[in-house]
């Protein structure tokens, strides 16, 4: 039984330690530190953080978790790459981007999981590079536009610089899904129908 396939369902303990870790994950991603390359919003690893959490704890979940991260920021923690934290980080120009983030998670998991379906790597592919690249950005260039008063043509060329970056972390994100499907399904907490046998025919 899948969080797509019974949205409605209450969250028990294994599903907050899910959230918990990837939450973690998505700030431990964020240690390396960040910097920029022609624009006011950083380059972080903490995107690829994202992409995991939708491919493996699917919409729901994934998206609570990316906004559980969030919250923490909002309250002061400083778990954005750099040793960002507090509500300014949420008025700058990469606000977008963050509450991007939570979309993206969302759309990655309804993606990688539709109709509960077991991942597979084209699927996975699509699922983080619609929701964790083309999502995203859709939330964060607008409002980086807006904030830096750049023309959002400009602003959309100058994100271009994330591009190559992010592509890297969706074939890392799906190859780390690929590598759990098969290795360790049970971090999907899932259960996938198993192939169905043939039923053999008899001879005449």
């Amino acid at each position: 039984m899948t969080d797509l396939a019974v949205p409605r369902r209450r969250l028990d303990a294994a599903d907050l330690a899910r959230i918990a870790i990837f939450a973690g994950i998505i700030a431990v991603l964020g240690l390396p530190g960040a910097f920029t390359i022609l624009g006011a919003v950083p380059i972080t690893a903490q995107t690829l953080g994202v992409m995991l959490a939708g491919a493996i704890l699917g919409p729901w979940l994934g998206g609570l978790s990316v906004t559980v991260l969030l919250a923490l920021v909002a309250v002061g923690l400083p778990l954005l790459a750099g040793g960002r934290g507090g509500i300014g980080v949420f008025l700058g120009p990469s606000a977008g981007y963050l509450i991007g983030w939570i979309v993206g998670a969302i759309v990655i998991g309804l993606i990688v999981h539709a109709r509960g379906r077991k991942p597979v790597v084209w699927r996975t592919f699509v699922g983080v590079v619609t929701g964790g690249i083309l999502v995203v950005y859709a939330f964060g260039i607008p409002v980086q536009s807006l904030v830096t008063r750049l023309p959002i043509g400009q602003t959309a060329l100058t994100s271009l610089v994330f591009l190559p970056g992010d592509l890297l972390k969706a074939v890392l994100a799906t190859a780390i899904v690929a590598t759990l499907v098969r290795a360790y399904p049970r971090a999907f907490r899932r259960v996938w129908p198993a192939p169905a046998e043939r039923t053999p025919v008899p001879m005449p």
